[in-house]
């Protein structure tokens, strides 16, 4: 079973950036959808806002 979350460190991975990076990426997610602090932001989400495919993204998160 895969996962269907996303975390700082795999938004560092697909994004080559910081894992500090990846936290205000997915602070921004959570605020553009108006997502509480516990709720998590999921693959689909990550990538509809950053505009990628998500069969890449997948493809880079274990």
């Amino acid at each position: 079973m895969r996962r269907i979350c996303i975390y700082p460190k795999d938004v560092q991975v697909v994004k080559g950036k910081s894992e500090r990076y990846g936290r205000s990426i997915i602070k921004m997610i959570k605020e553009s959808l108006n997502k509480e602090a516990h709720q998590l932001v999921t693959i689909e989400e990550f990538c509809t806002f950053m505009g990628i495919e998500t069969s890449e993204v997948k493809g880079l998160i274990k």
